[in-house]
């Protein structure tokens, strides 16, 4: 059986987010990639930011096994996809032996997930990141309480249905979380199908 999974946004949104990518991470380290999901993503950008090393993760064992899958069948060398759940104390690369890790990745993740999840994203991302760390939000936002399309408005309703817990969140209310860990929102990127990249990096402390 072959594990791998297809998520079909991902070849519509990988090019225009690896050329956000690509401008913003810095030439050498670790990238962490939280809920890598199919890890299409992943083969994708691992050998585009090449010496960056793109380690993904996912507290889905069936998704980890997809990520694996991909890997074996592009040929990619990828990292083993971690065990990772973006609300534990604490993340299994913070036993100091991944090296410098210089960005937190989440691509698709908070809306889908309960608020809990975007507080703990923020929070690792504090434990783990230097002073030059960077993290790179994708998906859907509501920029000051409204949403940017009826398309989104629809997508956030779908959501909430499903789980009350979910919805597509607003810029600025995440940008207050992570305000709290010692990161401003540097910049909003416009990307394609209404959605954004949010770009955070460290302040000045």
């Amino acid at each position: 059986m072959n594990a791998r999974r297809h998520a079909p946004a991902t070849a519509r949104n990988r090019g225009p987010i690896l050329d956000v990518l690509k401008r913003i991470l810095p030439d050498a380290g670790l990238v962490l990639e939280v809920a890598s999901g199919t890890g299409e993503h992943a083969v994708h950008f691992a050998p585009a930011l090449h010496p960056l090393i793109w380690q993904p993760s996912d507290r889905d064992p069936d998704l980890r096994a997809s990520v694996s899958a991909w890997a074996a069948e592009t040929g990619v060398p990828l990292p083993p996809p971690l065990d990772l759940d973006v609300t534990a104390p604490r993340w299994p690369v913070e036993d100091g032996s991944f090296g410098p890790i210089v960005a937190v990745v989440a691509i698709n993740l908070i809306h889908i997930a309960p608020w809990d999840a975007t507080l703990g994203l923020f929070a690792g991302a504090d434990r783990l990141l230097g002073p030059d760390g960077i993290v790179y939000l994708y998906g859907p936002y509501r920029r000051d309480g409204e949403h940017t399309a009826p398309s989104n408005a629809a997508f956030d309703a779908s959501l909430r249905s499903q789980n009350p817990a979910w919805g597509v969140r607003d810029m600025g209310e995440v940008a207050d979380v992570a305000a709290r860990h010692g990161f401003r929102l540097d910049e909003i990127v416009a990307m394609p199908a209404n959605n954004f990249s949010l770009i955070f990096r460290r302040t000045a402390r």
